[in-house]
C-alpha cells in the first residue's frame, strides 16, 4: 500500500530546556511511515500573568499532518484565550473550551476547506483520449486529523489533557502514579455516543476508517446533523484530570508520547527505562533519543515523538550507574568480538 519506506528514516528532531523548575527533553523521529506526521508543543513560561506555568504537549497526526502542525501552533493559544475568559468556569473546563475552539476554527480555514492537489489517472471530463493531458487534478477537503495529548502545570496542579491515544503518564515516588486513558471505538462510553450518531464499528474502526474515537480534524466523521460537536461519532472533546502537584520531591517526571511509542513499550516499561537513562546522562533530549530508538528497535512501525518533563524529584545522575553501564559495554564488546 505504500505505507513504509523500504528503510527507517532514523533522523532525529529535538530540544531540551528548562525554567519554572523544571527540565525537559523531547525527540521525534519518522521511522518506518511515508511521512512525518507528529507535531509537538514546548512552552517554559505562558504569557498573560501566568510566567510560572507551563504547556507541553504531542499531536499524533494521521491522513496527512496539517491539523497536527495547526494545533502545535495554535492550541495553546486558544486554551489561553479561555483561561482569561470572563465564564468563570474551571481551568479543566477551560481547557476542554479551547479544544472546541480550535477544532471549530481549523473547519473553517480556506487550507482546510481545500485540501492537498490530488493527482487523477485519466483524461478530464471535458477531455477525449487525445486531450491535452492524460492526467487531471482535482482539490478535495483536506481529510488529516490528530490526537492530542498534554500536560498544562501550574505551581501547585497538574491537567493532563488527552484525545485519543496518544498518552501522558505521571511517575511518582518510583512508580506509575497517574496515566490518561486511550479513546478508542469499542470501549462502552466511546460506543455508544458513535452509534448514537448513526455511526457504527468495524475491525475496530469508526465506521470501518478510523482508529481512534476523539481528535481534532477528521471532519468527515463530524457531520451528522442535529448533533453537537461532542455528540459526533468523532469527538473533538478531551479528557481533563487535574492532579495536585506532590509535596517535596515525590514528583519525579512526565512522559507524552504517541501510540509509536506506547505500541512496544507499556508504562512500566518506559517508566523503568527513563529512570535507568536518567542515572546515566543529564541531558533529557539524549534520554529522549534512547526511547525511540530503542522503540524502533522493538519493532515500532509508526512515527514516534517523546516529550519528557523531569521535576526537582527524578533521579540524578549517579556514578556507579554510569559504571555499571560502562563494564556491560565492554563485556559485549568483547563478546562481539569473539
Amino acid at each position: 500500500m505504500g505505507q513504509f519506506l523500504p528503510k527507517p528514516n532514523t533522523e532525529k528532531h529535538g530540544a531540551h530546556g528548562a525554567g519554572n523548575g523544571l527540565r525537559f527533553g523531547l525527540s521525534s523521529m519518522q521511522g518506518w511511515r511515508v511521512t512525518m506526521e507528529d507535531a509537538h508543543t514546548a512552552v517554559v513560561g505562558l504569557p498573560g500573568g501566568r510566567a510560572d506555568w507551563s504547556f507541553f504537549a504531542v499531536y499524533d497526526g494521521h491522513a496527512g499532518s496539517r491539523v497536527a502542525d495547526y494545533c502545535a501552533g495554535h492550541m495553546l493559544d486558544h486554551i489561553l484565550s479561555s483561561l482569561g475568559g470572563s465564564g468563570g468556569g474551571s481551568v479543566k473546563d477551560d481547557i476542554r473550551s479551547g479544544f472546541l475552539k480550535i477544532d471549530v476554527h481549523m473547519r473553517g480555514l480556506p487550507e482546510m476547506q481545500q485540501g492537498p492537489d490530488l493527482q487523477l489517472e485519466g483524461p478530464g471530463p471535458q477531455e477525449g483520449p487525445q486531450g491535452p493531458s492524460s492526467n487531471r487534478r482535482q482539490q478535495e477537503a483536506d481529510r488529516s486529523g490528530c490526537t492530542a495529548v498534554g500536560v498544562l502545570l501550574s505551581p501547585d496542579h497538574l491537567y493532563f489533557i488527552n484525545c485519543g491515544d496518544s498518552r501522558a503518564v505521571l511517575y511518582r515516588d518510583g512508580r506509575v502514579s497517574f496515566s490518561t486513558v486511550d479513546h478508542k471505538p469499542y470501549d462502552a462510553g466511546e460506543m455508544e455516543r458513535i452509534r448514537n450518531a448513526g455511526g457504527h464499528i468495524m475491525n475496530g474502526r469508526v465506521n470501518g476508517g478510523l482508529a481512534v474515537s476523539r481528535a481534532l480534524g477528521d471532519y468527515e466523521y463530524k457531520g451528522v446533523e442535529g448533533k453537537g460537536p461532542t455528540e459526533q461519532p468523532v469527538s473533538p472533546e478531551p479528557e481533563v484530570r487535574e492532579w495536585k502537584r506532590a509535596s517535596g520531591e515525590g514528583d519525579e517526571f512526565v512522559v507524552l508520547a504517541c501510540d509509536g511509542v506506547w505500541d512496544v513499550m507499556n508504562n512500566e516499561e518506559l517508566g523503568a527505562f527513563v529512570r535507568s537513562r536518567l542515572q546515566l546522562w543529564s541531558d533529557l533530549e539524549t534520554v529522549c533519543n534512547a526511547v525511540v530508538d530503542t522503540c524502533l528497535h522493538k519493532g515500532s512501525k509508526d512515527n514516534m515523538s517523546v516529550v519528557l518533563v523531569c521535576f526537582p524529584g527524578a533521579p540524578k545522575v549517579s556514578k556507579e550507574a554510569q559504571r555499571k553501564e560502562k563494564e556491560l559495554e565492554e563485556f559485549l564488546e568483547t563478546r562481539v568480538g569473539v
